[in-house]
């Protein structure tokens, strides 16, 4: 990979790291939910098991913060954004070092950036950004081994020990990365019994994250949320961010599958630049063609199952690239010769660069939403509706969500006189549920900023259970149930 493309996604990377961490999105939709938890309880979130190893390494920043003394709310929400942001920017980094003497591969990752990490990691909270990027940082160690195999042996075996309980999208990407881990395997020295061993480790790691994924699957596939979510699949097209590019790239796949010798011109290039374009100007579209036509991050959450899906088909190319040498198919061939492939990586790096302007932009709103929030809770007092408030309007509707509402009030007060947020009505169990007792007690701890610094009290004591139906759990379980962290998510 020119090193000047290279240099210049990896800045883009940490720098959209860094700037989304003080934003702290981590907290939106669930991730709110997730902090309040973590700040209540003082323990890891186990809100679902078969996610845990990925929820232990980004929750556990947060955790020895609190341990640290740290009781200042706005700075824990920036640590629990910056491990969710900062374990698969750093995979992805490592991926792109490691192929990035192989033009095709790094062609590959590039385009995993743009269209499978950019356009679904609103949702940063969603474990599938962790899992995504472990896989694709362990296949790309697995198809540059060097003379350093027991360390690539052993960061194999971190990965897929990650990856072993991590999200459902490993019902089908595990078996693919075992058998990869298995291939490169065969090809170490047999006196090499370390690296060996450990390669033989992550291959049944792999498996067994499938496994792990299965059995949840086959758990959950009746259950009322899940059921929406299976429904929803084919929904992403609700997302321009993924759309787009995706659209563009396929466009460019099929042409090189039907005429192979276009790709020693300049069109592809010139195709994906284009494309560039017109992703980097989708935050517009509303202004320009209708409110539909709107970047929105909840189809961030919609698009991830097709996002998974289409990068077992590109780690599936990687490794077909590299075992698939003689007598390979007239595309494979062409994208092989240099001039082709480096025109595609930096045509692929300005679409990267592409991808981050809608990311800027909602993150841009998301500020703007996060203070406005704060200013409702903090202007107000006592029990208020969520759904009473005026949140529905562009943009803060882009964000807005009604079962995440009373954790992220809870974390945006200054002191025990703030309003506290309620969710939508009916629901059972109800999830920090002010009117029943369920409000994360946050005790000592407050948003520093907008005036007072006055820690939050306990939100128990000032509410009555009576006023609604006991929660279907007992009262702990409950608030560690967390508002829109349902099953299947």
């Amino acid at each position: 990979m020119p090193a000047l493309a290279y240099r210049a996604v990896v800045l883009l990377l940490w720098g959209l790291a860094i700037h989304n961490s003080f934003a702290c999105r981590g907290l939106f939709w669930d991730g709110a939910a997730f902090l309040a938890n973590l700040i209540d309880n003082r323990t890891f979130h186990d809100f679902y098991p078969a996610r845990a190893h990925v929820g232990w390494v980004t929750q556990a920043p947060v955790l020895i913060a609190i341990r640290a003394g740290v009781t200042d709310i706005h700075v824990l929400a920036i640590v629990q954004s910056a491990a969710l942001f900062m374990l698969p920017v750093g995979l992805y980094h490592l991926a792109l070092a490691r192929v990035r003497r192989d033009l095709v591969l790094s062609a590959v990752v590039l385009a995993i950036l743009a269209l499978v990490f950019l356009p679904v990691s609103f949702f940063i909270v969603g474990e599938y950004n962790a899992a995504y990027a472990a896989v694709t940082a362990a296949m790309a160690i697995l198809l540059t081994g060097g003379a350093h195999r027991r360390r690539d042996a052993a960061a194999v075996l971190a990965l897929a020990a990650l990856c072993l309980r991590s999200y459902e999208a490993m019902a089908y990407l595990g078996p693919l990365m075992a058998a990869a881990v298995l291939w490169r395997r065969h090809g170490l020295p047999r006196d090499d019994v370390p690296a060996r061993l450990m390669m033989a480790l992550a291959a049944l790691a792999f498996a067994g994250s499938a496994l792990v994924a299965g059995g949840t699957i086959f758990i959950y596939w009746d259950h009322p949320h899940f059921t929406l979510v299976r429904a929803a699949i084919l929904d992403f097209w609700q997302n321009l961010q993924f759309v787009v590019p995706v659209a563009g790239l396929a466009l460019v796949a099929l042409v090189s599958l039907l005429w192979p010798s276009w790709l020693r011109g300049r069109l592809p290039a010139a195709l994906i630049l284009l494309v560039a374009a017109v992703l980097a100007a989708t935050p517009w579209f509303r202004q320009l063609v209708g409110p539909e036509s709107m970047v929105f991050p909840p189809s961030h959450y919609v698009a991830r199952t097709a996002a998974g899906c289409l990068l077992w088909a590109m780690l599936l190319f990687m490794w077909v690239h590299i075992v698939w040498r003689e007598r390979a198919p007239a595309p494979l061939r062409l994208l092989r010769e240099g001039a082709v492939s480096r025109r595609l990586v930096l045509a692929l790096a300005v679409l990267v660069l592409a991808a981050a302007i809608p990311d800027v932009a909602l993150t841009r709103l998301w500020t703007g939403y996060l203070a406005y929030v704060r200013g409702l809770v903090v202007d107000r007092t006592g029990d208020v509706r969520f759904a009473d408030l005026p949140t529905r309007q562009w943009p803060r509707v882009l964000f807005s969500q009604d079962w995440t509402a009373p954790a992220l009030g809870a974390l945006l007060r200054s002191d025990g006189r703030n309003a506290h947020l309620l969710g939508p009505q009916g629901a059972e169990p109800m999830p920090f549920d002010a009117r029943c007792g369920t409000l994360p007690e946050l005790k000592g701890f407050y948003w520093r900023g907008l005036g007072s610094s006055r820690p939050v009290l306990t939100a128990a004591s000032s509410n009555s259970p009576d006023r609604c139906r006991a929660p279907a759990q007992p009262a702990r379980r409950t608030r560690r149930g967390s508002c829109g962290c349902r099953a299947g998510r």
